[in-house]
């Protein structure tokens, strides 16, 4: 792993008046905001910052979270549309076989011959399996992260092997 952060989603909105936060995962499930005490933000305009969190809780889509410093509506509104990344060193590594859906984010794409197909761009938490949004010259691909789609991932080598559905016979 290159990187010692983890890209966890992206801030949806803000929140109240208190300026919570509402950060969506690229897992729903996923409950790794109730084990860090800080997060990093990259904002829109490209700046970066490292967070320290004050309280985290479940919403309907998302999860609300509370930034220590940031206490109005006012300051949390330029916070939306970052990307939340968690640092590696906070959260437990993956199980054997398993993936942080993090680190599948800007992995190259190729079907089974070798053929690029283009890059993760994005991961859409819309169902029993997350989404891998894989966009190419003129192309853009939706493809389910399960293994009878995604045989193979080789994160050493930054890619992965993709069969899309209308392959399959």
């Amino acid at each position: 792993m290159s990187s010692p952060l983890l890209q966890l989603g992206y801030v949806s909105r803000a929140h109240g008046l208190n300026g919570e936060l509402g950060i969506r995962p690229f897992d729903a499930a996923s409950e790794t905001l109730y084990g860090v005490e800080r997060i990093h933000l990259k904002l829109r305009d490209g700046s970066e910052r490292t967070v320290k969190l004050d309280s985290v809780r479940d919403a309907t889509k998302d999860f609300l979270v509370g930034i220590v410093g940031v206490n109005r509506r006012a300051q949390a509104e330029p916070l939306v549309g970052a990307t939340v990344s968690v640092f590696r060193e906070d959260v437990e590594p993956p199980a054997e076989g398993e993936y942080f859906l993090g680190d599948l984010m800007g992995l190259s794409a190729v079907d089974e011959q070798g053929n690029a197909l283009g890059k993760v761009v994005e991961i859409w938490d819309s169902g029993p399996v997350p989404n891998l949004v894989i966009r190419g010259e003129g192309t853009e691909l939706v493809v389910p992260f399960a293994d009878e789609f995604v045989p193979t991932v080789e994160l050493d080598k930054g890619r992965l092997v993709v069969r899309p559905p209308e392959f399959l016979e």
